[in-house]
């Protein structure tokens, strides 16, 4: 890189050996500046007024090199590339105290629901805080081994140990935990500490019981921009991890082979009478639990530490929507043989059971036996 000077000022300080200047240690173009005199000074390329070399010396001039060099050189060098994959610029950390709720009710979800050995429960909530390097679990992908671990049976260590990989790696900032809930209707909360280089929210909580059922969150970014959200509340669907196959709650463990992505549980899919979560007359499913980030002021003296335990129960399934459940009924048995004289009209009969009672004022059950007059072929003679 050169920079030209014209005029008197540049025989002056070319004498004084100052105007040759290398920058080969920018990345740059070459850029020429050009002063002329202008009356009492000199004027630079860009408008730029200066005082002349008679009143200051050519001090001026390596002093006004120096700054332009600096301009162009950070103007053309690229901006840092973001090391974590988010654009989260806030100043600084945020608290939050995260709240799970489960609204697993017989009301809402009265097909099949868990009553005993085991009844409705939730296992204990894992979270985990990261950036975009880092997937606990996605939809429509394969589930890892950690997330099969706590899909089927609720342990945490491969979870945990994938986490801590993925820590060394700066793709994840912390991770938690709370107790479970031994009912379908209740809280559990902790709190989490949020970090701008980390600030995307994953969580898992298996159904328990349940094949492979969980509910979660994915990849949620409690930053906007540079701000960081004051509260969030999510409505929580069931998923099923594809690595058991099974339609019911308490379906015995069979693998799935091969195994299966990741797919979110909907009242019409799976398509099946038997799929506990099978409502056809709904168009999609009530959430069966939500989860809320509540952004803390720790600097408030009156902050209640919240971490790790269960809220009292503050929920009544009055505050519920009823879900309508249809009657389902067996196939019809066979005719029984009719006894008695074919002359004097005899009867046959034929019954059939109830699969699934009706609840929350939905279809009625039909008639479980039914009889019709015998024929004369199916008559049977007494002797």
């Amino acid at each position: 890189m050169k920079f030209t000077v014209s005029g008197e000022a540049r025989q002056k300080c070319l004498r004084a050996g100052v105007m040759e200047v290398s920058a080969g240690q920018f990345a740059v173009s070459v850029v020429a500046l050009h002063v002329r005199p202008a009356g009492d000074g000199l004027l630079a390329t860009g408008g730029a007024r200066v005082m002349s070399p008679e009143r200051l010396g050519c001090g001026w001039l390596w002093r006004l090199i120096m700054a332009v060099l600096l301009r162009v050189s950070l103007g053309h060098a690229a901006p840092p590339s973001p090391t974590d994959g988010t654009d989260c610029s806030a100043r600084g950390p945020a608290s939050y105290i995260l709240v799970f709720t489960g609204l697993w009710s017989p009301q809402t979800f009265p097909k099949q629901y868990p009553m005993f050995r085991p009844p409705a429960q939730w296992s204990k909530l894992i979270a985990v805080t990261h950036n975009s390097r880092f997937q606990l679990w996605r939809e429509g992908a394969a589930a890892g081994g950690g997330v099969q671990s706590f899909a089927e049976l609720g342990l945490t260590v491969e979870v945990v140990k994938e986490a801590k990989e993925a820590r060394k790696r700066r793709a994840v900032g912390a991770m938690y935990r709370t107790a479970g809930i031994p009912n379908g209707i209740s809280h559990s909360s902790t709190e989490l500490l949020m970090q701008p280089r980390t600030p995307l929210l994953s969580l898992m909580v298996k159904v328990i019981p349940s094949p492979d059922w969980f509910v979660g969150v994915d990849s949620f970014s409690l930053c906007e921009g540079g701000q960081w959200k004051q509260e969030v509340t999510l409505d929580l669907q069931p998923f099923d991890a594809g690595t058991d196959s099974g339609f019911t709650f308490s379906s015995p463990n069979y693998p799935t082979v091969p195994v299966e992505n990741v797919t979110r549980i909907t009242s019409q899919m799976p398509h099946h009478p038997a799929n506990s979560f099978f409502y056809p007359r709904l168009k999609e499913l009530p959430p069966i639990a939500t989860v809320k980030a509540i952004r803390q002021d720790r600097s408030s003296a009156r902050q209640v530490p919240m971490s790790n335990h269960i809220l009292p129960n503050s929920i009544s399934p009055q505050r519920f929507s009823e879900t309508p459940l249809d009657c389902e009924v067996a196939l019809w048995s066979s005719w029984g043989l009719c006894l008695g004289s074919c002359s004097r009209g005899g009867v046959r009969h034929r019954s059939r059971y109830i699969l699934l009672r009706p609840a929350n004022a939905g279809t009625p059950c039909p008639e479980l036996e039914e009889q019709a007059e015998c024929t004369h072929h199916n008559c049977l003679r007494r002797q």
